[in-house]
């Protein structure tokens, strides 16, 4: 386990409920306010009523906070699509994932036909595309898993970078971001079509990684592997 760096503002918080797709209500210093929620899956195993957070605090027209992260075992998981984000790009930025050594960040929303793919890096060997996507769902106890709903769009997104591979080397990286998992797996429930894209995809040459962080009680990110097993069956 290596500690990654500490995220400031954080603030303790307690989960009542969601009021919708982007907002849940929680309790702030004895105070009931609104935090943004950046993670568009269900979340049905961590938004529950009681449950112990951390939220940013931010300076948003409507919103003072941003859920960060929720109560897991032994630690937090990071439901913040910004900071699996920021995660990722730490982690190339500074050469710690090894299977994209020598790659630098040359642009973010990358357009691609009529989809946008989160990265656009340059590497030794030729350009690559990065498609971030937030695998919190923990099947069986020790695996991380997506989607926990159904996702049209990351179905396309997918399907595009297939089509584009002779074009582009690509990835998708499921960023595992729960603590104590030993691998990924997808989740047949959440999306059925989701694996037959996958396996679709991965014939066409795209490569499918996963990477494991996770919060701990001081607010720091804890990386646990750059390199999760990935199973393409369910």
């Amino acid at each position: 386990m290596l500690k990654l760096f500490k995220l400031n503002n954080l603030i303790k918080c307690l989960l009542i409920d969601r009021l919708n797709r982007f907002t849940v209500r929680v309790v702030v210093g004895g105070e009931v306010s609104l935090a943004h929620l950046t993670n568009t899956g269900r979340l049905s195993e961590y938004l529950i009523s009681g449950r112990e957070g951390f939220c940013s605090v931010i300076s948003g027209p409507r919103l003072n906070y941003r859920l960060v992260a929720v109560r897991d075992i032994e630690g937090y998981a990071i439901l913040d699509t910004l900071t699996q984000s920021r995660v990722f790009e730490y982690l190339l930025n500074h050469g710690l994932i090894p299977w994209l050594s020598g790659c630098s960040l040359r642009k973010r929303n990358f357009r691609l036909g009529s989809e946008v793919i989160d990265y656009f890096l340059e590497c030794a060997d030729g350009a690559r595309l990065v498609e971030l996507k937030s695998a919190v769902l923990r099947l069986g106890g020790d695996f991380a898993s997506y989607p926990d709903c159904p996702t049209i769009r990351g179905r396309r997104q997918i399907n595009a970078l297939a089509e584009y591979s002779n074009v582009f080397k690509s990835c998708v990286v499921f960023m595992a971001s729960l603590p104590n998992v030993k691998s990924f797996k997808p989740y047949c429930l959440g999306d059925p079509d989701i694996p037959h894209v996958m396996r679709y995809a991965s014939g066409k040459g795209v490569v499918f990684k996963a990477i494991n962080s996770y919060l701990d009680e001081e607010g720091w990110v804890v990386l646990g592997d750059t390199d999760l097993p990935v199973s393409l069956e369910c």
